[in-house]
């Protein structure tokens, strides 16, 4: 691991540094130090296939000056459209030997190598945007927030919903106080991701896949089909099922507009717990306290098609029940309840918000997701979706899986990371790092 030092102190004793591991020449002096917002960012991307293309995509008005990925098919058909962005397998060699050239680090790989590839990037104080969730446990979460915090860095999840200007305008309406104090939240996710499950392969590793490197932190296995790329939700090693897929998008919304932080009691529940895939459907219950003068929180999660009765109850314009929306949030104050999917809201009960106003915008129209990123990274302006908040919201999702996959109610003590109720919990929210690996 490279050694924690504060970016002015970082690029000061590498300067010199000239020549590195990989044989790469090193521009001595560090591309990120101008202070003009004019000025490109030098950005290396982790994880180049299908969600990582996509964020590389966002960003071609900046440098893309490395590539980094375990499979050499979609490294490859990448660097073709980069012709000039250096090429690795390791993102570790890549943070290593580009140090002095990079100022942004994009991590787009599966969740298990989100922190370690984070980690280091803010340890050699570059910016990072990380896809969601934020990391794979509970205490990664905690410790990137912290890093980035400590090192000042620009940060942002790739939570790309939160630009909405729908979110915006459901923010505003719920905090206008128009249904009232809110102490009821429902989110739901008709999405499934599950039944994973490991394979005998009796014929060569596929050539254009370096297995231990997308392993990374996990432990060593024989490779397994169909894991690699699509399906590693599927997976507690790698990933979080549906559960740790959408909420980071969904929750996002009321975590935004009630100004929520750390739940204090977490339940869920779900089909029998399987030790290797994820499964069908989860329901999660978490208690958040009162937050100044906003009242306590009962925070409910549920996917894989299956509904607390207020969302199977609730009917929408078109007479739908709102558990028909593929996904979805549904606020309850005391003056009635709104529910919002991606793209609208409606109020309830209809008869009463007829002819409703929505309160003055106050939240402005973001320029976008990855711009209100790189704008920071050049300026140092705010990100909405910055490690401390996201890193947070994490958290929260992370700790309905701890919850489910331990199977009992956790207490949580949240300044101290740790649950006051039971032991059982403690080996999900953390986890062991294969060596070379540890964050």
């Amino acid at each position: 691991m490279i050694q924690l030092l504060n970016r002015r102190d970082f690029i000061g004793r590498t300067a010199v540094a000239g020549a590195v591991s990989a044989g790469l020449y090193v521009n001595p002096v560090a591309a990120g130090e101008s202070k003009s917002p004019n000025e490109k960012l030098n950005i290396a991307a982790v994880g180049v296939a299908h969600k990582g293309e996509h964020n590389i995509k966002q960003l071609t008005g900046q440098n893309i000056v490395a590539l980094c990925d375990v499979d050499s098919s979609y490294l490859t058909r990448l660097s073709a459209q980069f012709p000039k962005a250096r090429t690795y397998r390791d993102y570790r060699k890549l943070i290593e030997a580009e140090h002095n050239r990079i100022d942004a680090v994009v991590v787009s790989t599966a969740d298990h190598n989100h922190a370690p590839a984070t980690v280091r990037a803010l340890s050699a104080g570059k910016h990072v945007y990380c896809e969601k969730p934020l990391t794979h446990t509970v205490h990664e979460a905690r410790l990137v927030a912290r890093l980035a915090t400590k090192n000042k860095l620009a940060t942002q999840m790739g939570t790309q919903i939160h630009a909405s200007n729908n979110y915006r305008r459901v923010v505003e309406v719920i905090q206008s106080g128009a249904i009232g104090p809110v102490t009821r939240v429902y989110n739901w996710c008709n999405k499934n991701w599950s039944g994973g499950r490991f394979e005998k392969w009796n014929k060569p590793t596929p050539a254009n896949l370096d297995w231990d490197l997308w392993l990374g932190p996990a432990r060593k296995r024989a490779y397994s089909p169909h894991i690699h790329p699509a399906n590693w939700r599927r997976f507690w090693a790698y990933g979080s099922g549906t559960f740790g897929d959408m909420a980071a998008h969904i929750m996002d919304l009321p975590f935004w507009a009630l100004k929520l932080r750390y739940p204090t009691r977490v339940a869920a529940r779900g089909p029998e717990v399987d030790p290797v895939g994820t499964p069908k459907w989860c329901m999660a219950e978490y208690d958040f306290p009162a937050r100044g003068d906003l009242p306590a929180v009962k925070f409910y999660w549920s996917d894989g098609g299956r509904h607390y009765g207020l969302v199977k109850q609730t009917r929408d314009r078109r007479n739908r029940p709102l558990s028909r929306w593929g996904l979805g949030v549904l606020f309850v104050g005391e003056k009635g309840m709104l529910a919002a999917d991606y793209g609208h809201y409606e109020l309830f009960p209809q008869e009463r918000f007829s002819g409703f106003t929505p309160p003055k915008q106050t939240i402005p129209n973001s320029i976008g997701h990855w711009n209100e990123w790189v704008r920071a990274c050049k300026t140092g302006s705010p990100t909405t979706c910055n490690f401390d908040y996201s890193g947070a919201l994490t958290e929260t999702i992370l700790l309905g899986v701890v919850a489910f996959r331990c199977g009992q109610t956790l207490e949580w003590d949240a300044p101290n990371l740790k649950t006051t109720n039971t032991t059982a919990a403690e080996r999900f929210v953390t986890k062991h790092h294969r060596a070379g690996w540890d964050v």
